[in-house]
């Protein structure tokens, strides 16, 4: 054994940091990508963002022109610009002035002081637990019902609905000689605060509860408190026969309860609180320009940026300085392209997409096309995991709404003609099917399999059962209405 030097030939894929950096922006949705610039902007002082100079200095002196020529020119450069941006123009008028505005405020100038301006402080969201232990603490309980009334309060989910037994709340409370009769009695001064049917142990009862609040002479009042009390099962089941046999009441009667029951909430925590509500901000925008649907790239979504060659220029005699300086300088100069190639990929793959979904822009969701990774992936050179980070998080704004760009892809069925029917396509069928359904007599799983059969798409009854629940479609057992 001797050490030897050889050579070798060979090919690497090596992951640069500015590979890596490409990668990452590329995968980020446009409220991350912001948020990623403007921590970016604010640790690189050689970074900024660019402003449009000519449009500012155009306004200015159009705002020392006449009144009717500064209209005139604004509209056709904002025209010009939101067509070019992809925007639908629309002129707005301007229903107040800034002199309406001021006087409006109190005080004789018609100015309100600094002091006098109302601070906004943010949106605030009352939960429902915070509800409930405010109506608790203005409602009068001893210490021991009180606190048995925090434990039931914290034992509500946010549909409203009791989520321990009252034996479990009895047993959690460390207080001697509780009875489970107390809770109980506790449990029933909880359920008539606000909103009705809080507390309900079960659905039945969160119905009845807000069915004894109403009015005694509320017409079908009584009948349909002895259908929720005996026949709430045969109700749920919509089995309105045996409900009829049962009650002896005639269906017109039976028609009036059950609406008089479809005005009760069966989650009545839910009107307290909001849920968290999520922004989009599409990254593409689609419109049709001489009826052909084209792709523009949505520019008020990021910002543009640009290196700030006044801080590039600067030399000290620190050498550390200097350093630093270049460092920033292609830090910089490396986001900038990374962002460049973002936006190059992102309109590649909408482009192709939009190329072949052109039949659902104009007819909707029965044309669309089946359509997976690896068919864009070709059609635009580039690999299959690419294409999965640009189509994730990123939204394209259409005519009929705003859609994630994975929405376009879906499997394929084939059709009796050879030709491939996109899944997506099969979905909307269905539900057009079962909106146009005789709600007396829903269409069953098999019957549906049957209609698509005729329209030459044929898929087995699981297949069919499985689309429909995937839409959130109940079974033709539980769509049956009285009519």
């Amino acid at each position: 054994m001797k050490a030897a030097l050889q050579l070798k030939f060979g090919q690497q894929l090596a992951m640069t940091p500015q590979l890596q950096q490409a990668i990452r922006l590329l995968q980020l949705s446009s409220l991350e990508l912001q948020q990623e610039i403007q921590e970016a902007l604010d640790s690189n002082p050689l970074l900024q963002v660019v402003e449009d100079n000519n449009q500012t200095d155009e306004k200015t002196e159009s705002s020392q022109e006449t009144p009717t020529e500064t209209v005139t020119e604004a509209s056709a450069q904002d025209s010009a610009e939101l067509m070019a941006a992809n925007s639908i123009s629309e002129d707005l008028a301007m229903d107040t002035s800034w002199e309406d505005v001021y006087s409006s405020n109190s005080g004789n100038t018609g100015i309100a002081a600094d002091d006098e301006l109302p601070i906004y402080q943010g949106e605030t969201q009352t939960s429902l637990y915070d509800h409930l232990l405010w109506q608790l603490e203005l409602t009068p309980f001893t210490e021991t019902d009180h606190a048995i009334a925090i434990a039931i309060i914290d034992a509500i989910d946010d549909r409203g609905f009791l989520t321990l037994s009252t034996a479990d709340i009895t047993a959690s409370l460390s207080l001697p000689d509780i009875e489970e009769d107390e809770t109980v009695a506790v449990l029933k001064r909880v359920q008539q605060f606000e909103p009705l049917g809080v507390g309900s142990r079960n659905l039945q009862e969160c119905l009845l509860l807000q069915l004894n609040a109403l009015p005694d002479d509320t017409p079908r009042k009584q009948q349909a408190c002895e259908i929720l009390e005996n026949y709430i099962d045969h109700l749920a089941n919509r089995d309105y026969k045996m409900i009829v046999k049962e009650t002896k009441l005639k269906e017109s009667d039976l028609i009036a309860v059950l609406q008089l029951i479809q005005q009760l909430d069966p989650r009545p925590g839910s009107q307290i609180g909001e849920n968290d509500i999520e922004y989009v901000i599409p990254d593409v925008n689609v419109i049709k320009v001489n009826g052909k649907w084209t792709v523009f790239l949505n520019n008020t979504s990021t910002p543009k940026l640009e290196v700030n060659q006044h801080y590039a220029t600067i030399t000290g005699a620190n050498s550390d300085d200097n350093q630093y300086i270049k460092d920033q300088l292609q830090e910089a100069k490396w986001l900038i392209k990374s962002l460049e190639s973002r936006n190059d990929t992102l309109l590649k793959v909408a482009r192709c997409i939009v190329e072949t979904q052109q039949e659902f822009f104009d007819k909707g969701e029965e044309a669309m096309q089946p359509m997976i990774l690896n068919d864009v992936a070709q059609a635009i050179d580039m690999h299959e995991s690419t294409i999965s980070r640009v189509t994730t998080q990123k939204y394209m704004h259409t005519p009929r709404g705003i859609f994630e760009l994975k929405y376009f892809f879906s499997s394929h069925v084939s059709n009796d003609e050879g030709e491939d029917k996109s899944s997506t396509a099969i979905r909307a069928l269905i539900k057009k099917l079962v909106a146009e359904e005789n709600s007396a007599k829903p269409l069953s799983d098999n019957k549906i399999a049957t209609l698509l059969a005729e329209q030459g798409v044929k898929v087995a009854r699981r297949t069919v059962a499985k689309y429909r629940e995937s839409l959130g479609i109940a079974p033709s057992s539980q769509r049956k209405r009285l009519v």
